[in-house]
């Protein structure tokens, strides 16, 4: 049986320096840890189309989605592949709220190293630091 990797957005929305970043729910994959919110392609689906449609599904609010900031490939466990295009955007409108998130936080890229970050979002983090 052939394993194909699983296509994820994600979203680095930046407000006054500080960046966007949900903690999963306890009962999911990586529960309780820290990633850039976004979500899984639909077979057929343009990703940033799927980034802007995650983002209101999870957080109730309106991005617009900006150029390709970095991508990722990451193995989790030798069992699941996730390939992970990351975005700039920008906020458009809404207010937060936790639909399908544990919790959230804006933080500053000196302040990522007091979270725990799911490993494929590591690279996203690192250049946020070597900016």
């Amino acid at each position: 049986m052939t394993q194909f990797p699983m296509l994820v957005t994600a979203a680095i929305i930046e407000d006054k320096g500080r960046f966007l970043i949900p903690q999963r729910p306890m009962d999911k994959h990586n529960g309780g840890r820290w990633e850039f919110p976004g979500g899984k392609v639909d077979f057929g689906e343009d990703p940033r189309s799927c980034l802007a449609r995650e983002i209101k599904e999870e957080l109730g609010i309106e991005i617009k989605v900006l150029e390709i900031f970095e991508y990722s490939s990451h193995v989790y466990d030798g069992l699941k592949h996730v390939i992970l295009i990351a975005f700039s955007c920008s906020y458009v409108s809404g207010t937060i709220q936790n639909k399908e998130i544990a919790d959230y936080a804006w933080v500053a890229p000196e302040e990522f190293k007091n979270y725990d970050i799911t490993e494929a979002d590591l690279p996203f983090v690192d250049k946020l630091l070597n900016k």
